[in-house]
Parts: C-alpha cells; sequence; structure tokens
C-alpha cells in the first residue's frame, strides 16, 4: 500500500523482517574506505567505489559522493562542459541545489531530495554546476552522483532524461518504524521506486535513528551494496564496524542487516543490481566495450556529433 495520512500522521508502509528460518543473510565480503579528492572546478567528493573490482560492482561503474560540506560564500564548485557517452549518470541531491543543461536542449534544477537521470546513450555534452545565488551565499552541499553502465545494445540510445523530484520518491518504514527508507529506482520487497532501469537495479537511501535495526529482503541475483553517507554503526552477521566514508560489499543471500550505533544516526544509500556481465572499457567520461568503441567516441566528440554547447548556454558562476 502507498503512504498514508491518518490523523495528521503519515503512515508508511512496512518492511517486514525477513524470516531467518527461510532467507539466507548476506555476508559481508568487505569494507573499503572512500579516499577523498577533487572533481570538476574543485567540489570535494569521497570516491566510494575505489578499490573495488568492477566485476563486483556490476552494473556499477564509479560513484562519488559530493560533500557534504558547509560552503563559505563564493566557494561553491561545479562543473563545465563535459560528454558522456555509453552509460547513464544519477545524480541524487540530498541537500542544495545544483543547475544543469545539455547539448540536446534539456535542463532545470535539482534541489534537496530530487534526482536527475541522464542517459547518455550514443554522446550528450553536459554541464552541472551551483546557481549563482547559491555561490553567492554559500551554503550546505551534499549529494551522490553514481554511473550505471548500459548493456552493448543500448549505449548508442538516444539520450533522455528522468526528474525525479523529492516528493516522488517511494517512502518506506523497516519493521519497528526505526528506518526510513526513500526508494528511488528498482523494486524492494514487492514496492516500486520511479526511476526507469535500463537493467534491473534497486537504488535506496536508508536512514536508521540510533540504535536502529534495518533487515531488507534483497533479490538473490542481484550484487548488494552499501555506501555509509553519513554516521556509525554494523553490518551483517557478524555486526562489522561500519562509519562515513566507508563502502560495503555484501556477499552471496537474499537479506541484509544494518544496525546503527546505540548513540548515532545511520545515514546509507544501497545499491544492487543484475550484473550486466560484458566487458568494460572505460576512459574519461566514456564507458563502452572495447578499446576500439573508446577511441571512435573521441573522435566523434572531437567531429561535434555529441552536439554543440548551446550559444547562451549555461556556464559556471565566478564571483
Amino acid at each position: 500500500m502507498p503512504a498514508v495520512t491518518v490523523d495528521n500522521v503519515l503512515v508508511l508502509p512496512r518492511i517486514p523482517t525477513p524470516d531467518p528460518a527461510t532467507s539466507v543473510e548476506r555476508p559481508v565480503r568487505s569494507v573499503t574506505t572512500a579516499p577523498s579528492g577533487f572533481e570538476g572546478e574543485g567540489f570535494p567528493v569521497r570516491r566510494a567505489f575505489a578499490g573495488v573490482a568492477l566485476t563486483d560492482l556490476d552494473p556499477f561503474i564509479h560513484m562519488d559522493q559530493m560533500g557534504e560540506v558547509d560552503y563559505a560564500p563564493g566557494e561553491p564548485r561545479g562543473t563545465d562542459w563535459h560528454p558522456h557517452r555509453g552509460f547513464e549518470t544519477v545524480t541524487y541531491i540530498i541537500d542544495g541545489v545544483f543547475q544543469h543543461q545539455d547539448s540536446h536542449g534539456g535542463g532545470g534544477v535539482i534541489a534537496n531530495g530530487a534526482t536527475q537521470w541522464m542517459t547518455a546513450g550514443s554522446g550528450i555534452l553536459h554541464i552541472e554546476t551551483p546557481p549563482e545565488e547559491l555561490v553567492i551565499s554559500g551554503g550546505l552541499f551534499h549529494g551522490v552522483q553514481l554511473w550505471v553502465n548500459l548493456p552493448s545494445k543500448d549505449k548508442m540510445a538516444s539520450p533522455r532524461y528522468q526528474n525525479l523530484e523529492a516528493d516522488q520518491v517511494t517512502l518506506l518504514a523497516s519493521d519497528d518504524g526505526g528506518a526510513l527508507v526513500r526508494l528511488i529506482a528498482g523494486g524492494l520487497d514487492g514496492h516500486s521506486g520511479p526511476g526507469a532501469t535500463s537493467t534491473p537495479i534497486t537504488i535506496a537511501h536508508a536512514t536508521l535513528s540510533a540504535g536502529a535495526r534495518l533487515s531488507l529482503p534483497w533479490r538473490s541475483d542481484f550484487n548488494a551494496l552499501a555506501f555509509v553517507l553519513d554516521g556509525a554503526g554494523t553490518v551483517g552477521r557478524d555486526h562489522s564496524p561500519i562509519e562515513r566514508g566507508q563502502l560495503v560489499l555484501f556477499g552471496r543471500g537474499d537479506a541484509m542487516t544494518l544496525t546503527a550505533h546505540p548513540t548515532r544516526t545511520l545515514d546509507v544509500l544501497l545499491l544492487g543490481g543484475r550484473p550486466i556481465g560484458e566487458p568494460v572499457a572505460a576512459y574519461g567520461p566514456f564507458v563502452m566495450n572495447t578499446r576500439a568503441e573508446i577511441q571512435q567516441a573521441f573522435e566523434d566528440f572531437n567531429a561535434g556529433r555529441f552536439g554543440q554547447i548551446p550559444a547562451n548556454g549555461l556556464r559556471p558562476y565566478r564571483r
């Protein structure tokens, strides 16, 4: 059932705790810590997938946690115009505002819980940058950009967008009500997120209150990843400790469990998908199947086949 309001209280559908007699808890295969760096014009990121093999990530390619940072006036940064081909970018803005524009006529604003899902496909030029008012005033900025691979048959598809506003996300609660789950795309225990995916995947953002436990059913044909956006807790049957900036790679099974620290909340991004199982050739903003296709992407980009930057196109605002 969808969320309903009863006596001015929002009542969310519950995710029942998997039955240990009939489910297999996923073990923790590894916990890695994301190194910090800078992207675009210099905004701080954590490289969430650093040190993890592409075969374990499939169908995901790359993910950056952008911020969390409280910018002083004049500090906010974004990216200038850049190309993409062969995959999808999923930009989820938790706090703050980004504006974007592309060479195919698209554009808009992503803010406070919204997601921009861009299928680059055959090629697109794109810019993401904070608006002038945020650069001038400064303020809180926190988000995630995830790269999702496309199967070979879809790599040269026409570019397209999905703009998923915060109020479109499917809201769920843990069995005991101690965790809120925002389902952005894919399915979870019979519920569906608003994002349309090219291959079967699930993307969800879960927030656990201090001491809360979240046990989730998870498709056995999916891989399973959890990235800690903030807070601390434990994960898996062995109660492996996790904290902000760490990525959990789970082993095989059909359920997984996270528990928040007794005195701290736990904020995690949950990812999983059915592996595509194709060769990956990636270089910069191009993700293809062969080196020859990467070379062709460079040739097409240099020849202007990704489109042109509009004459009055968006530019990073600099004070």
